[in-house]
């Protein structure tokens, strides 16, 4: 494997994920010893060539010999390119790297709701809100999690009516706005954070319903035990609410109408029974 020689790549100190890609990339060898520093404390000798902001935003990945600096998913690209010369013409292929790009960004801007940490505020440098890319994220998560509750409702069909095809749609919408006009009046400031949280927290939580989804297929499960399989995910889910909250400072309003809401609905879709 070719190690980048004379390039640094910024990452963001306060991100778990970013940590542990650019560590990945160290110690298998696709960067120098010293070939990553946290932008939070950028070496002296790449500050005049970076966009400071820009780096909060996205990666750079800095030539130390030229002064050239390249920004996202291109410094990945480049330094996986490196290693890998096979992809070289893949990551030149225009309608992937657009696509790269796009999900690159998503995944960027949103990145500390995606993975929330107690440093996060540390040393009061952060990538810029974009609201953008956070209503976009928020309509990705509500259109994956309506998704694979619609089909998840099929399994619960002998306790819980099914309802029409965009019920599931409906009620994790519904959270979204009921979730977003109470955040609203009680801490408008951290709306978009709390939001976004919060359907990270839902998105996590069907992917946990997916192994039932694939099983069923495959073997003849006690009915009884897919429900119980829900509520396991649904009581995770609100530990994680509430350790959310707390990184927030949002106390304990948010959680119990989280869980106000769910109540509601269940209460509605349990007198469709009758």
């Amino acid at each position: 494997m070719k190690t980048l020689k004379n390039h640094i790549i910024l990452y963001d100190a306060d991100c778990p994920m970013c940590k542990l890609y650019t560590g990945q990339f160290v110690k298998k060898g696709m960067l120098d010893a010293e070939g990553r520093a946290p932008y939070q404390q950028m070496p002296e000798m790449v500050c005049p060539y970076v966009d400071r902001q820009r780096a909060m935003n996205e990666i750079a990945l800095v030539n130390t010999q030229t002064g050239e600096v390249e920004y996202g998913v291109k410094s990945l690209f480049r330094v996986i390119a490196h290693s890998f010369p096979l992809l070289g013409g893949l990551f030149n292929f225009a309608p992937f790297t657009w696509l790269m790009a796009r999900a690159y960004s998503l995944v960027s801007y949103n990145r500390r709701i995606i993975v929330p940490s107690a440093i996060n505020q540390a040393h009061g440098i952060a990538p810029a809100l974009s609201i953008k890319h956070r209503i976009a994220y928020l309509l990705f998560t509500w259109f994956i999690v309506g998704f694979i509750l619609t089909r998840y409702a099929l399994l619960l069909s002998p306790f819980v009516p099914v309802g029409n095809p965009y019920r599931e749609y409906v009620i994790c919408g519904g959270q979204i706005i009921f979730q977003a006009i109470i955040i609203s009046f009680y801490a408008p400031a951290k709306r978009w954070d709390y939001l976004g949280n919060m359907m990270t927290i839902s998105f996590a939580g069907v992917l946990l319903l997916l192994p039932l989804l694939f099983l069923n297929r495959l073997l003849l499960i006690v009915p009884l035990f897919y429900p119980a399989w829900f509520m396991l995910v649904a009581g995770l889910m609100l530990l994680e609410h509430i350790r959310r909250s707390k990184l927030l400072q949002l106390g304990w309003l948010m959680s119990i109408t989280w869980i106000l809401y769910r109540i509601i609905v269940l209460i509605v879709i349990l007198m469709l029974i009758k």
